[in-house]
C-alpha cells in the first residue's frame, strides 16, 4: 500500500484546524512548575526516572490543554537527552502520546553524517529498523530537522525514508540565533551560504512532491528574518518552511506572513517557551495547561489575522 506523502499530511491537518501554527515542547525541566517537580521528586527515588516521568506527565498536560487547536508539535530532542535514558524515554513516550492525539510530531533533532551512520540516524527516527528478521520503528516520527553542512551525503538516506515512508524533513536554511550569520551569509560564488542551502533544498524536493503540491523536504527559516523570508519563499516555492523564533525569540504575525505562499500555505510557524511555559505569567501553576492553551489560541488568531491583512484566506 502506498503511503501518504507527508505534506500532504502536514497540510490536511493545519486545515483540519484551521491553524498554520505548532507548539514546542522545548521541556527545559528547570522551568516546569515546582509543584510538579516536587511531587514527581517524592514518588522516584532515581533522580534521573523523576526527572524524565516529570517531563512526560508536563506534556502529556500541554498535548491534551492544545491538542484540538493546534495540527502538530515540535520535540527539542535535546531537553531530554541530556537525562540520559530516562530523558530519551520521555522523549518517545512524548511523541506516542501526541500522535495518539492525531497530531503531527516533529523532532527537532538536528541530525546529518555520512554514509551508513546517516542512514542510521534516519532510521532511528523516520524508518525502520532491520531487526531478527523483520523491520521495526523506532521513534516513528513524522518529520525531522536536518542539518546541510554534510551534502547530499548526509541528506540521502531521509529522502529515501521520506519517499519511502511518507515523513518529512526540514533543512536549515536561516535560523534564528544572533550568530547564525558567520556561516549563514558569507558569500560563495556570488550567493551566500543559506541561498546555495535553499538551491539544494529545492532540488532534494522535487522527487518528493505530494499531491497538494508541495515537497517533504521543507527548510528551517527563522520569523526573526523576514526580509530573507520572502527571497527564500521564491528559491523553495514548493517546501513548507518551519518557521520558529515566533514570541519569545521576537518574531511576530506581520514577519511570518512573508513565509506563506500566495494560496495560503507552505509554513508552519513554531512557538515554544512563550506557550509551554505561559503559566510563568499567571498567579497559579497548577493552571500551566490552560495558559498555554490560551496563547495557542492568541498566537493562530494572531497569525491567521495577518494573514488575512494581507489578502490570503486559504480557509
Amino acid at each position: 500500500m502506498k503511503v501518504k506523502n507527508f505534506a500532504d499530511r502536514l497540510l490536511d491537518a493545519i486545515d483540519s484546524k484551521k491553524n498554520p501554527s505548532i507548539i514546542g515542547l522545548d521541556s527545559d525541566f528547570a522551568r516546569i512548575p515546582a509543584f510538579l517537580r516536587e511531587g514527581f521528586k517524592s514518588r522516584f527515588a532515581d533522580k534521573f526516572a523523576a526527572a524524565g516521568n516529570c517531563i512526560l506527565g508536563f506534556n502529556k498536560t500541554i498535548i491534551d490543554a492544545v491538542h484540538d487547536i493546534v495540527p502538530g508539535v515540535k520535540i527539542q530532542s535535546a531537553f531530554y537527552e541530556q537525562y540520559g535514558p530516562a530523558g530519551c524515554r520521555a522523549f518517545l513516550e512524548t511523541a506516542k502520546y501526541a500522535k495518539g492525539k492525531g497530531l503531527i510530531v516533529i523532532g527537532d533533532v538536528k541530525r546529518s553524517d555520512i554514509g551508513n551512520t546517516s542512514k542510521a540516524y534516519s532510521s532511528a527516527y523516520l524508518g525502520k529498523v532491520p531487526l531478527f528478521g523483520s523491520a521495526q520503528p523506532g521513534y516513528d516520527l513524522d518529520g525531522v530537522t536536518v542539518n546541510p553542512y554534510l551534502g547530499s551525503d548526509g541528506i540521502r538516506p531521509f529522502l529515501e525514508d521520506c519517499e519511502k515512508y511518507g515523513k518529512g524533513i526540514f533543512v536549515l536554511v536561516k535560523t534564528s540565533n544572533p550568530s547564525s550569520g558567520e556561516v549563514q551569509d558569507l558569500v560563495s560564488g556570488g550567493k551566500k551560504i543559506y541561498e546555495s542551502v535553499a538551491g539544494l533544498v529545492n532540488g532534494w524536493g522535487k522527487g518528493i512532491v505530494g499531491k497538494r503540491g508541495y515537497s517533504s523536504v521543507g527548510a528551517v527559516v527563522a520569523a526573526t528574518c523576514p526580509g530573507e523570508a520572502a527571497g527564500l519563499r521564491k528559491m523553495m516555492p514548493r517546501a513548507i518552511f518551519l518557521v520558529p523564533g515566533y514570541g519569545a525569540q521576537g518574531g511576530s504575525a506581520p514577519d511570518v506572513v512573508q513565509d506563506f505562499n500566495s494560496d495560503g500555505y507552505g509554513a508552519v510557524i513554531h512557538s515554544a517557551r512563550g506557550v509551554i511555559f505561559a503559566y510563568q505569567n499567571r498567579n497559579k501553576e497548577e493552571e500551566f495547561g490552560t495558559a498555554a492553551r490560551e496563547v495557542a489560541v492568541k498566537m493562530r488568531e494572531e497569525i491567521v489575522g495577518a494573514m488575512k491583512k494581507k489578502g490570503i484566506n486559504p480557509w
